[in-house]
């Protein structure tokens, strides 16, 4: 384990110790949707106070309910609301690092973003940390070894070795985009990108634009689609006018797939949401 995880399981368990001193339960207000969806998974929803309602995937719509005070959105978080909840302990990911400090003047903040290079193994730990400081550690050794199993499982249902590419949409344009529960957990490999795509950076960011004549050109066998725009309210893309582009351009073979927008682009490092994931991914495949 290297430093920032065990930084990270000693801030859990700081908060944690911090609301047990107080005589009182953790009351928690999470902006971190897999997290969420892990105390849930863990039987814990009842230790969560508010969410930001805003942005909610469908598989954790019953925390849109008036027992759960209304945090705002993912990078709008409404202070008021949520000082009035009275949470002990908030979870955030980097969409909220800017606002962090105001945050922290309401409740201790443990940052739930996964570190390290292995994705299961920074997700095991998220998950262990998380589940360590509200006594559940033995649950959660649980949930990870079915959740193993099942990924085992949806591996071997795949058929032969499919290339997959994932990419991401956005207000009608497209971008590269990387999946571990693809690539890591299914080990489902990418095809090469053709000569001329380039990656652009953008501050700490970067991204690499694709074309769907780009996309035709790498031929893979499926293309699954993340629309960030219509996980975020904005214009869905029309999956008609994309299988079009991509027949225009020779890629009539490629197996199109659109994913589940706000699980893949709000969501995701969580016991519910990995799961979701990989199920979709094997049954588009």
């Amino acid at each position: 384990m290297n430093l920032t995880k065990t930084l990270s399981a000693a801030g859990l368990l700081l908060a944690s110790q911090l609301a047990m001193a107080a005589g009182e339960p953790a009351r928690v207000a999470s902006f971190d949707h897999g997290s969420l969806d892990t105390l849930d998974a863990l039987g814990l929803g009842a230790r969560v106070v508010a969410v930001p309602k805003q942005a909610l995937p469908g598989y954790l719509e019953q925390y849109g309910a008036g027992d759960y005070a209304d945090a705002g959105g993912l990078r709008s978080p409404d202070l008021t609301a949520l000082k009035a909840a009275n949470p002990s302990l908030i979870l955030i990911t980097g969409r909220q690092g800017d606002m962090k400090e105001q945050l922290a003047a309401i409740a201790p903040v443990q940052d739930m973003s996964l570190h390290g290079d292995g994705y299961w193994e920074s997700f095991s730990h998220k998950v262990r940390a998380l589940a360590e400081s509200f006594g559940a550690a033995e649950a959660a050794e649980s949930a990870l070894a079915e959740l193993e199993r099942s990924i085992t499982a949806l591996r071997a249902q795949i058929d032969g070795t499919p290339s997959v590419m994932v990419v991401t949409h956005n207000d009608g344009r497209y971008s590269l985009r990387t999946e571990p529960v693809v690539a890591e957990l299914l080990g489902l490999a990418a095809p090469a990108l053709p000569a001329g795509v380039e990656s652009i950076t953008n501050g700490n960011r970067t991204f690499t634009p694709l074309t769907p004549a780009q996309m035709a050109q790498a031929g893979p066998d499926a293309l699954l689609v993340v629309d960030r725009s219509a996980a975020i309210g904005g214009e869905a893309l029309d999956p008609a006018q994309l299988r079009q582009a991509l027949d225009a351009e020779g890629g009539d073979a490629i197996k199109l797939t659109y994913l589940s927008p706000a699980l893949w682009y709000l969501s995701g490092a969580g016991l519910q949401s990995v799961r979701l994931q990989a199920q979709e991914v094997a049954e588009a495949l």
